[in-house]
């Protein structure tokens, strides 16, 4: 289900009457009792929830849409969050209610900059985010089932294309990171660590072949102690230099 970055929800009762299906019903209700209505419900012929519109923080402007459709719980939820009368938060849930996504206007500037998605459980299992507000996501994190970091990616220039890579394993600890210095989405660099921040060897693509033809490696003292390289890229070493 598609929506515009910017959703007006400030909306008087009787163009929520006016908008209604003919064939549908609306509850009002003082959920409060503070004498001012605070939610709409809108149900079908048979009876059925099909949305529920709150204003939670009585200011008369709604700052919730949960969208039921028939089902017995919500399959969306619209939220806004810093009540200013836009929407700013989607949740969009399976039938038995386990959530599958979450999109957020972090900044409140009218456009969705971050994304969330869910797995059975429900367990995080990665999230997008626009990091310089442009409309197209540009990081991603994707976790395990125990929702810890097991990979980012990175579009650093903002081209659209992953241009870095960072594998992760237990305690989050970085491993390697993998780079594209020549934006044909496939890496030619590659960096290996020590403890998540102790620089062990490098591996590049110089020709960018789609081979490795030269190794850096890194001493304790994060000092380069040796470089191997294939000179004429056949895949034999034929120069080791010592530092």
């Amino acid at each position: 289900m598609r929506h515009p970055w910017k959703f007006p929800v400030a909306l008087a009762i009787g163009i929520l009457l006016a908008a209604s299906s003919p064939n549908a019903e609306i509850l009002t209700i003082d959920s409060d009792f503070d004498g001012k209505l605070d939610q709409w419900h809108t149900l079908a012929e048979d009876g059925k929830t099909l949305k529920i519109e709150y204003d939670k923080n009585g200011d008369g402007k709604l700052d919730q849409v949960d969208i039921y459709e028939g089902h017995p719980q919500p399959v969306e939820a619209k939220l806004d969050r810093n009540f200013d009368g836009e929407l700013d938060q989607f949740q969009f849930y399976a039938p038995d209610g386990m959530l599958l996504r979450v999109e957020k206007d972090r900044n409140f500037t009218g456009r969705i900059d971050r994304r969330e998605f869910y797995s059975t459980g429900p367990h995080l299992q990665r999230i997008e985010t626009d990091e310089n507000r442009d409309g197209q996501m540009d990081l991603f994190q994707f976790f395990s089932n125990e929702e810890r970091v097991t990979r980012i990616e990175y579009d650093k220039d903002f081209d659209g294309k992953v241009d870095r890579w960072e594998y992760y394993g237990d305690g989050e600890k970085l491993i390697s990171a993998s780079f594209d210095s020549n934006a044909d989405e496939k890496p030619d660099q590659w960096q290996y660590f020590l403890d998540a921040t102790v620089l062990s060897k490098v591996e590049f693509d110089t020709n960018f072949d789609g081979k490795v033809d030269r190794w850096e490696y890194y001493g304790p003292d994060r000092q380069l102690e040796r470089v191997e390289i294939d000179r004429n890229f056949d895949g034999v070493l034929d120069m080791v230099q010592r530092k």
